[in-house]
């Protein structure tokens, strides 16, 4: 018998522990056995003790087998089948058709090999998410949802989650978020002379489109050879083909992209124009939902964008003010907010923010009273208060009801990709659009552009220097 000690903590150390034990026990080197090997010379006497029964000897338990090692660490079969079917759950909670199970297993590993590559340079980098830190971010969660952290707790295991094993997950996610603060983010700088060419000597701070958008990525290796990249461009050629033929961008996207985003549909949602890359927008140019773009090279890839949605983030016809500057509107409103989740259905939440309306207007509660009980939005605690508000810092939904309502008027319910809302405007009033408001718009959108394309860059560079053997027998068959 084998045994691990509990000395033994550290999960890369156990799973590299099991998967000796089974390359041992596949090489036959080791066998469990009940009883032990008697010396030669005991043969014959054994042999004569015929009223004795023989121990038989055991059959190799094979605890766990392995889909790939990567450097130091390994993705055990368990994990791998496990991740498949919470991304198999997801899809087909977002409606969207499963594709084949070895393509799901294949994307599903390369996205482990790259979170395993993250999870191990954080450890390197002695990034270290304690349980203090953790349980006030399980607590903020529990809290969002209107629970307690026990109800919540009942909730996830209820769900079929080990209650363990989430609290790992959310470590993991929090760990490889502040991983990517510390290499990529916090490297971002934007400076003046991008914010002018931005803006421009002429700018009149038009509001920008917006775009949802659908995104796949075939991503080239570091330092890729000419031959490896036509290959990558003959895969994407294959894909944009299927695709114009009618295949399910989304199903494509989980089968086949590189992206984060692959394995929920590729909906990377909504990009403001000046938020893309310039070769992203000269592609989309001209293009209605439902258009896709032709295959667009970048340094990281081969991608292909399909326009899910559009809108033109603007309340109305702009004002000449007396300084010669544009004239906004601007809204003081306040809301409630209700999330949908597995908990409450949309029909619920609705029916909830009717009900929270009727007891405002009967006065047996005021706005703000409901907001601080019933908001699941960080304004909460302010009564619900949004402060003023410019043209295009909510989403279109949102931004149309507060245009339409007037000063006093409470919304019906108003359904934005955050959930349900009940809308009060307070005032409202026009107001210069000053230098500096444009000049912070123009470096956001930029910091978010950057950001994006060094994440990008730098999850490339990981995981093309990361060691990574595969152990599934049909990883390597291509599309």
């Amino acid at each position: 018998m084998f045994l691990f000690t509990s000395h033994a903590k550290s999960p890369t150390v156990l799973k590299q522990a099991a998967a000796l034990l089974f390359g041992l026990l596949l090489s036959g080197t080791l066998l469990a056995q009940t009883g032990t090997p008697q010396p030669a010379s005991d043969t014959a006497a054994s042999a004569t003790a015929t009223a004795t029964p023989v121990p038989r000897a055991s059959q190799p338990v094979i605890v766990d087998s392995i889909a790939a090692v990567v450097n130091n660490d390994v993705i055990t079969m368990g994990e791998l089948n496990t991740r498949i079917q919470l991304i198999e759950q997801r899809l087909k909670q977002q409606n969207i058709a499963l594709p084949p199970r070895e393509i799901l297993q294949k994307q599903a590993l390369e996205h482990m090999i790259v979170e395993s590559a993250q999870m191990q340079l954080a450890k390197e980098m002695g990034l270290r998410i304690d349980d203090t830190q953790l349980d006030r971010t399980i607590a903020r969660i529990a809290e969002s949802r209107h629970m307690t952290v026990s109800q919540f707790r009942h909730h996830i295991e209820e769900s079929g989650t080990p209650f363990e094993k989430y609290r790992e997950n959310v470590r993991d996610d929090i760990t490889i978020q502040r991983l990517r603060d510390r290499e990529v983010n916090n490297k971002i700088q934007i400076n003046d002379a991008e914010i002018d060419h931005v803006l421009g000597a002429d700018s009149q701070m038009q509001m920008p489109v917006q775009l949802r958008l659908g995104h796949i990525l075939i991503r080239i290796p570091e330092n890729a050879s000419p031959e490896q990249i036509a290959e990558k461009r003959d895969r994407a050629e294959k894909v944009l083909k299927a695709l114009q033929s009618g295949s399910d961008f989304q199903q494509t996207a989980a089968s086949y992209s590189d992206a984060d985003e692959g394995l929920s549909g590729g909906d990377i949602g909504w990009r403001s124009t000046d938020q893309l890359p310039k070769v992203f927008v000269e592609a989309l140019s001209g293009l209605n939902p439902g258009d896709l773009t032709r295959i667009i090279k970048s340094p990281n890839g081969f991608h292909i964008l399909k326009v899910l949605d559009k809108r033109t983030m603007s309340t109305g016809p702009e004002l000449a003010g007396a300084s010669g500057g544009q004239v906004v509107q601007q809204i003081h409103a306040r809301h409630i907010l209700i999330k949908v989740n597995q908990l409450v259905s949309a029909d619920e939440a609705k029916h909830k923010l009717l009900e929270l309306k009727q007891r405002i207007q009967n006065n047996s509660a005021t706005f703000e009273e409901l907001a601080k009980t019933h908001s699941n939005d960080t304004s909460a605690s302010r009564g619900g208060d949004l402060g003023w508000i410019y043209p295009g810092d909510t989403v279109p939904e949102f931004e149309k009801a507060l245009v339409s309502l007037q000063p006093g008027e409470i919304s019906d319910p108003v359904e934005t990709q955050f959930g349900f809302h009940l809308i009060q405007v307070l005032d409202k009033k026009t107001d210069d659009i000053s230098l500096e408001r444009k000049r912070a718009a123009a470096k956001q959108a930029l910091r978010e552009r950057k950001i994006a394309e060094a994440t990008e860059e730098w999850l490339r560079q990981l995981r093309d220097r990361a060691y990574v053997e595969y152990r599934l027998n049909d990883h390597r068959q291509d599309m």
